[in-house]
């Protein structure tokens, strides 16, 4: 699938690539990331290509990130215009001032307009809220965020990084109110962390928005670059977090990972990606790239397709055990379909149920 064959954003028609652009490391204000050269490079490299979906947000790299993107492309109406440029609120840029962060009224406008004026654009393509910010009432955010999209400064709304009866909460108050709803859902989604198909990705399904996951590759575990052999090879500058991933269940999951790999002629990583990729709800996965090393090569997971086999040996290998109620429902299948078919799901008669007419009060 090439970068330019769009897909529709969740229950909205937005269209957007397949792979969305995270640009959370352009500039070098945390200490690491790419130059604001390399930085423009990935982006000329990525629109090149077809591809029109960017993802920032007001904190990364301190603003500097917002700002890259808005002197390469805001500030030009012709480039802006082809774009979908999503980024966050919620992350405070203001120490010591408490409503300079959260998902109040106060401090979305506040963040709305300041990244703004860092991306030099009227408007904001997709807008979302970067965590649940458990102090302030769901209908508060949902209602300013209304607010701004009918001031035209944002085009759609979308959820990050919060639990799924608080993204159901914050959809039901728009929907009964008018209100704009959230078309879309980021969350942390691999191999490796697969909890979000207990009850986030369900949600997104049932809600009508379309998951775009972050993460794809666990920071690099999912890469094929650490295995049992050479674990003693991981970068001391990012030992203490890799370390934290790598145990039994992460090195079954990249060793099955590089078979699949090699039999589908591609990377790991390009295998990863496209498992991710074609996994129900998902509409664009997030790619960071700090190199154009790193674009490039990620990029090559679209013309990936894995096959049945080896997406269920992959399912297999980094299966998870379903919290409740998930683990309990399938033990009431029986109780519910009273031994008959249903869309191709079989059952038996439950024993405790009354046998006969005669049995039944």
């Amino acid at each position: 699938m090439p970068l330019d064959h769009y897909v529709t954003l969740g229950r909205s028609g937005l269209r957007v690539s397949p792979f969305c652009l995270g640009t959370m490391t352009f500039g070098e204000d945390w200490g690491f990331g790419s130059t604001v050269e390399d930085s423009l490079a990935i982006l000329d490299a990525y629109t090149g290509r077809g591809g029109n979906f960017l993802d920032t947000a007001n904190i990364y790299t301190k603003g500097h990130s917002e700002k890259i993107i808005g002197d390469h492309i805001g500030r030009h109406p012709a480039k802006r215009d082809r774009m979908v440029i999503a980024t966050k609120f919620l992350g405070n840029m203001f120490p010591g001032d408490p409503n300079g962060g959260g998902a109040h009224r106060k401090g979305i406008i506040a963040a709305c307009d300041e990244s703004l004026r860092r991306l030099q654009t009227d408007y904001i393509d997709l807008y979302w809220m970067h965590f649940w910010d458990h102090l302030t009432p769901i209908d508060e955010t949902m209602r300013a965020v209304d607010d701004l999209v009918r001031m035209g400064k944002v085009r759609y709304f979308g959820i990050s990084d919060t639990p799924a009866w608080k993204c159901a909460q914050a959809q039901y108050e728009a929907i009964f109110k008018n209100w704009t709803p959230a078309v879309a859902l980021q969350i942390e989604y691999s191999l490796v962390e697969r909890t979000v198909e207990n009850d986030l990705i369900p949600m997104a399904r049932e809600m009508g928005m379309g998951v775009t996951p972050w993460s794809p590759l666990k920071g690099g575990v999912l890469t094929g670059k650490y295995t049992r052999d050479n674990l003693d090879t991981i970068d001391p500058k990012r030992g203490e977090w890799v370390k934290g991933h790598i145990n039994e269940r992460n090195l079954t999951i990249v060793d099955e990972l590089i078979k699949v790999a090699h039999e589908a002629g591609c990377t790991p990583a390009e295998a990863a990606l496209a498992w991710v990729q074609a996994k129900q709800g998902v509409s664009s996965t997030i790619i960071g790239a700090r190199t154009m090393d790193q674009l490039l090569a990620n990029l090559k997971a679209l013309d990936v397709v894995l096959s049945e086999n080896q997406v269920q040996r992959l399912d297999d290998a980094s299966a998870i055990q379903p919290t409740f109620p998930q683990s309990f429902l399938p033990y009431v299948k029986n109780n519910i379909h009273g031994g008959t078919t249903i869309n191709g799901v079989d059952s038996e008669p439950w024993h405790m149920a009354p046998q006969n007419d005669d049995e039944r009060w």
